[in-house]
């Protein structure tokens, strides 16, 4: 989506907007937004940006602060949007380092190892089916080759017509592959989207392989931060904000919205209200859904917003434990691990590889620092949730099992978005409920194929496109990927 460069860049004098919402999609906004001369007010409930990806001190009990988050995060090499942002506060990306090796881990089957595969397809599939324990030449002989080859034909359009409605699970065990290549590849990859198989669209499933794996030069290349993201991303995002002129208010819920006269928007919060001209909602579901519920004056002038919020899907809680251990894992352990078949434990992330302040504790005190990551969790609550886990790593780790923890900090939330089958339709769009409103976050449909962070970014920018659309600015530029598969177009448009 290029840039124009036949219409001014900045926007008029005067512009101003109020995001609500200080995760990526927000922070993407009002990047956009104040760079282009724009006055923006950034909203955030919480007592620090970045949503799920944000990050908060933690004091240990020997006294020293660490900085924790929401869970592990991948800044994948296809993310255009989402790096070209943090460029604004890192030109060289300095402070992101490759993670070494992303291997899928079982107590049934040896680790599947996805490390450094060919960026392009079809060599990448070719490297796969060469190399992998889990998916041979019996299982592509074995398997419904006709249904397997959706997987290389992804077309928005088709792959949504056909596979919308199937759960991701049903579209996995007709492939006919081997249980263990249903388990160390697929189903690992399914779950690393907040959806247990069963209750994720197998035509999300179809997208996000072809965006992750098919259709993108780097394949799944992904690097870390190197220190924690409050230091690494939200402090120089604040300072930039700021730099730029823009109110960064933390600890500042929005309560209600209401449309005010001369197509505004007034803002209600604790302590007084906002009116602007422009707009954006870029809130997880629950908030989305909440604010709108507050608001009941919005559904006389956007009332299809209204009805699509009310029903939003959103997916089972996510737990997150830390655990500071009195020693290391064995060596031979990767920084980050997927993990397959158990009952809780979807991710292992050796922190005290993969960054400073955690590498600089366990340096000290000789330990180590694990984190533990269930994507939808079924425990009943992050206690529950945490000794699960644990008892889970003992099996995978058996060095971990008389480990001693010095400390353990544990978390659990739902608040990240859901695509089950039959929700395409449903899915709310950037722009187009009503003049003004618009709407950005990782629940949130793109014109284009993207994905997790890059969804939320993309949002964020598309939002404020609208924006300089609406005052006569030229468009931000978005980058993505291929948008179709290799043998999009060359299958049967019907069973």
């Amino acid at each position: 989506m290029p840039a124009d460069p036949s219409l001014p860049h900045k926007a008029p004098e005067g512009t101003e907007a109020v995001v609500v919402g200080g995760g990526i999609a927000g922070v993407s906004a009002a990047v956009v937004l104040a760079e282009r001369g724009v006055a923006v007010t950034l909203l955030e409930a919480a007592p620090t940006l970045g949503g799920r990806l944000g990050a908060w001190p933690h004091t240990l009990p020997d006294g020293t602060e660490q900085v924790v988050e929401h869970g592990f995060h991948a800044f994948f090499r296809h993310y255009h949007t989402w790096r070209a942002l943090l460029r604004r506060i890192d030109p060289e990306l300095g402070f992101l380092r490759p993670v070494d090796g992303y291997p899928v881990i079982s107590r049934d089957w040896p680790d599947e190892d996805l490390t450094g595969l060919p960026g392009n397809p079809p060599f990448n599939l070719i490297a796969l089916f060469a190399r992998s324990p889990s998916l041979g030449l019996r299982d592509l002989l074995r398997s419904r080759q006709s249904l397997a080859a959706e997987l290389l034909a992804y077309d928005r359009v088709r792959t949504t017509a056909r596979f919308d409605h199937v759960p991701a699970a049903r579209f996995l065990a007709s492939l006919g592959m081997s249980d263990r290549a249903q388990a160390m590849l697929f189903e690992a990859f399914a779950r690393s989207f907040f959806a247990h198989p069963g209750a994720l669209s197998a035509a999300e499933l179809i997208a996000m392989f072809h965006y992750y794996f098919l259709g993108n030069p780097h394949g799944i290349g992904f690097d870390a931060p190197a220190t924690d993201h409050r230091t690494a991303i939200w402090e120089p995002f604040t300072a930039y904000l700021e730099k730029l002129g823009a109110q960064v208010r933390t600890a500042t819920p929005a309560r209600v919205i209401t449309p005010a006269d001369g197509h505004r928007w007034r803002v209600e919060l604790d302590d007084g209200a906002l009116l602007t001209r422009h707009l954006v909602l870029a809130t997880e579901p629950p908030a989305l859904r909440a604010l709108l519920a507050a608001s009941p004056q919005v559904a006389a002038v956007a009332p299809r917003l209204v009805s699509k919020a009310a029903a939003l899907p959103v997916a089972p809680p996510f737990a997150v434990t830390r655990l500071w251990l009195d020693r290391d894992v064995a060596p031979h352990r990767a920084t980050f691990n997927a993990v397959s078949r158990e009952r809780t434990l979807d991710s292992v992330t050796v922190y005290s590889r993969l960054e400073e302040p955690s590498a600089r504790w366990a340096a000290r005190t000789g330990g180590s620092v694990v984190e533990l990551h269930s994507y939808a969790c079924s425990a009943p609550d992050a206690d529950s949730a945490s000794a699960r886990m644990r008892a889970e790593l003992a099996q995978l780790w058996p060095e971990t099992a008389d480990a001693g923890v010095l400390h353990q900090q544990q978390r659990m939330e739902a608040t990240a978005p859901s695509f089950p089958p039959g929700g395409a339709a449903s899915r709310i769009n950037v722009t187009g409920s009503c003049r003004g409103l618009r709407v950005a976050g990782d629940h949130v449909t793109t014109p284009f194929l993207t994905g997790l962070m890059e969804r939320a970014a993309a949002t964020g920018v598309l939002a404020a496109n609208d924006v300089f659309a609406e005052v006569g600015a030229a468009p931000e530029e978005l980058r993505g990927g291929p948008q179709r598969g290799l043998l999009a177009g060359l299958l049967p448009r019907r069973r």
